[in-house]
């Protein structure tokens, strides 16, 4: 069986935290970025996937040397959550990396870039900006339901249209990479989500099957935790 390894890049952060009573933003958000580590048999075939680049690049990449003497252009495969911003400040990095993005994300995300840019001229600045947006979007590939041996596409639509996360196969624990389905731990001891979902009832019911399945969690802007359950809690 492949070897699989996982680590916390950076701990992401969110603008501001209504848990933390910030009725307005007071920081830079930022995604928590991890790195899975596939090998396999005889040391050969291994993978390097980093999910939710969520640093600016300069930054990212002295952490990705930090935590794992990796540099940018060993990054073979980027995942993206979702395709909000936070998720993806630092991704011209990884330019020789294939980039995935649930395919349902990249339909409705499309279709809504486009009837913004279709209501205004090609003259605006935020007419060229959508349109760089829809050009960074295309570049996505739809993810597969496997990226690596023991790596598996786990849909959590609800904060975004198709917002997903990936399930780890471990000796000994289920962890799953949740993205903004678990934005922090204590949105998660609290059962709460982000506000303006775009489903809200397919938020919360994303949110349970994180609580139900997951022993180890990586939120989508705080540090990896242990879930209650699996603490028999």
């Amino acid at each position: 069986m492949p070897s699989l390894r996982f680590d916390v890049i950076s701990i992401g952060t969110l603008s501001r935290n209504m848990l933390w009573n910030e009725p307005q933003a007071v920081r830079t958000p930022h995604a928590t970025t991890t790195l899975i580590r596939t090998q396999g048999r005889g040391g050969k075939g291994g993978q390097n996937i980093l999910i939710d680049p969520g640093l600016p690049g300069a930054i990212l990449g002295a952490r990705l040397f930090e935590r794992t003497g990796l540099r940018p252009e060993q990054i073979d495969t980027v995942f993206l959550t979702n395709f909000r911003p936070a998720h993806r400040a630092g991704l011209a990095l990884f330019s020789d990396a294939k980039v995935y993005l649930n395919e349902r994300e990249q339909q409705v995300v499309r279709e809504r870039l486009d009837t913004l840019r279709r209501e205004l001229p090609e003259e605006d600045e935020d007419y060229a900006r959508l349109s760089h947006e829809i050009e960074l979007l295309d570049s996505t590939l739809p993810a597969p339901d496997q990226l690596a041996p023991g790596v598996d596409l786990f849909p959590l639509f609800g904060y975004t249209p198709g917002g997903s996360g990936l399930l780890l196969s471990l000796p000994t624990v289920t962890t799953l990479i949740a993205g903004d389905a678990v934005p922090t731990q204590d949105h998660f001891l609290a059962g709460q989500i982000l506000p303006e979902p775009y489903n809200l009832s397919a938020a919360k019911e994303a949110l349970q099957e994180v609580y139900e399945i997951a022993d180890v969690i990586v939120p989508g802007h705080d540090n990896l935790f242990l879930s209650p359950r699996a603490a028999g809690l």
